[in-house]
């Protein structure tokens, strides 16, 4: 399933949901620039065994990973789903509460893998655990609305369906624990960060209930 657009209409226009869309644009085109791709990875990206939770200093590299993206497909698939749920939850927390929020959910993802191989040695980067939370946002204030999503059907055919949001991104995380369940065997050989997404995720749903945000349905 890959999603196309939600069905919520927002209030306010989301410039920080945009301003972060073209950071992390940005940040990528620094990194295709660079003379050295991989080193700018390696310095800029987030290094389990670099990381001190007692030393500040450590945790530029956890902010810096947030923004850097492996290739044009892991920025694209980021950046658009976080142009779909994004919008819709800034609106709610506003601009600077949603800013802060984007920010400690990609925070706590990349604690969520941390966690799993300290000693790690690969860099981390993506801004997957932090849009992980922005849709675990999303789940928790806008589980009833509708995601018109490209879905395969009979005979190799697609079709765009209408899936409650509950549904699509219910699936969408039970994916990523079974994902993340299976790749616990070879964690300190690099791969996709499963469990960012599924911390971010867990993360931005407990941080939206804390913050006492109204639960808004729709039809």
């Amino acid at each position: 399933m890959f999603p196309i657009k939600d069905t919520n209409e927002t209030r306010s226009r989301p410039f920080v949901n945009y301003l972060l869309i073209v950071a992390n644009v940005c940040v990528f085109y620094l990194q295709i620039t660079a003379s050295d791709f991989e080193g700018f990875i390696v310095q800029n990206g987030f290094i389990a065994k670099n990381f001190s939770f007692f030393d500040l200093t450590t945790y530029s590299q956890a902010i810096y990973s947030m923004f850097m993206h492996g290739g044009w497909f892991h920025l694209l698939s980021n950046m658009w789903f976080l142009h779909i749920f994004g919008d819709n939850v800034e609106d709610t927390l506003g601009h600077i509460k949603y800013l802060l929020f984007y920010v400690v959910c990609g925070l706590l993802a990349v604690f969520s893998q941390y966690v799993l191989d300290p000693a790690g040695l690969i860099p981390m980067i993506g801004a997957s655990g932090a849009i992980s939370g922005v849709t675990g946002a999303y789940f928790a204030l806008f589980r009833h609305a509708k995601i018109k999503a490209l879905m395969p059907t009979f005979l190799g055919f697609w079709d765009v369906v209408a899936l409650p949001a509950w549904f699509f991104l219910g699936y969408w995380f039970v994916l990523q624990v079974f994902s993340g369940v299976g790749s616990l065997g070879s964690i300190d050989e690099g791969g996709v960060a499963f469990f960012a997404h599924i911390g971010g995720f867990v993360a931005g749903f407990i941080l939206i209930k804390l913050l006492n945000v109204r639960t808004i349905t729709h039809s």
